[in-house]
């Protein structure tokens, strides 16, 4: 049987494919995006693990939201995410889309996470 990946599986490969090569040694901001929630992970690729996470399913951000899907929530997810990735010790990252276009909810987290100190 053949290995039927989807265009968006085929996409989010690709992205990563050219991220890897171009991060020189730097985390990768990682982005999932659901109907429901957001979730952002900086990424340590040559140590094989999660360095920080945020997501809209977390206690401390759920109470202040209305919902998990829109742009005010991604924001505080890229936010936050941003504040815990200087804590670790953590400046510079390359950001990985995924397969998802750079709009909308992807931009705000993305955005938040630039204004909170992030670079990339």
């Amino acid at each position: 049987m053949a290995n039927s990946t989807t265009a968006f599986e085929r996409r989010r490969d690709r992205v990563r494919r050219s991220i890897k090569k171009a991060a020189n040694g730097r985390p990768r901001l990682s982005i999932f995006r659901s109907s429901k929630q957001i979730y952002a992970q900086i990424i340590d690729d040559g140590k094989g693990h999660t360095i920080v996470s945020a997501s809209t399913i977390e206690t401390d951000l759920k109470g202040s939201l209305k919902t998990g899907a829109d742009t005010a929530a991604a924001a505080a997810v890229g936010k936050l995410v941003a504040e815990r990735a200087l804590a670790a010790g953590v400046k510079e990252v390359v950001f990985d889309r995924g397969g998802y276009q750079y709009h909308g909810r992807v931009k705000a987290l993305a955005d938040a996470a630039r204004e909170g100190g992030l670079e990339f």
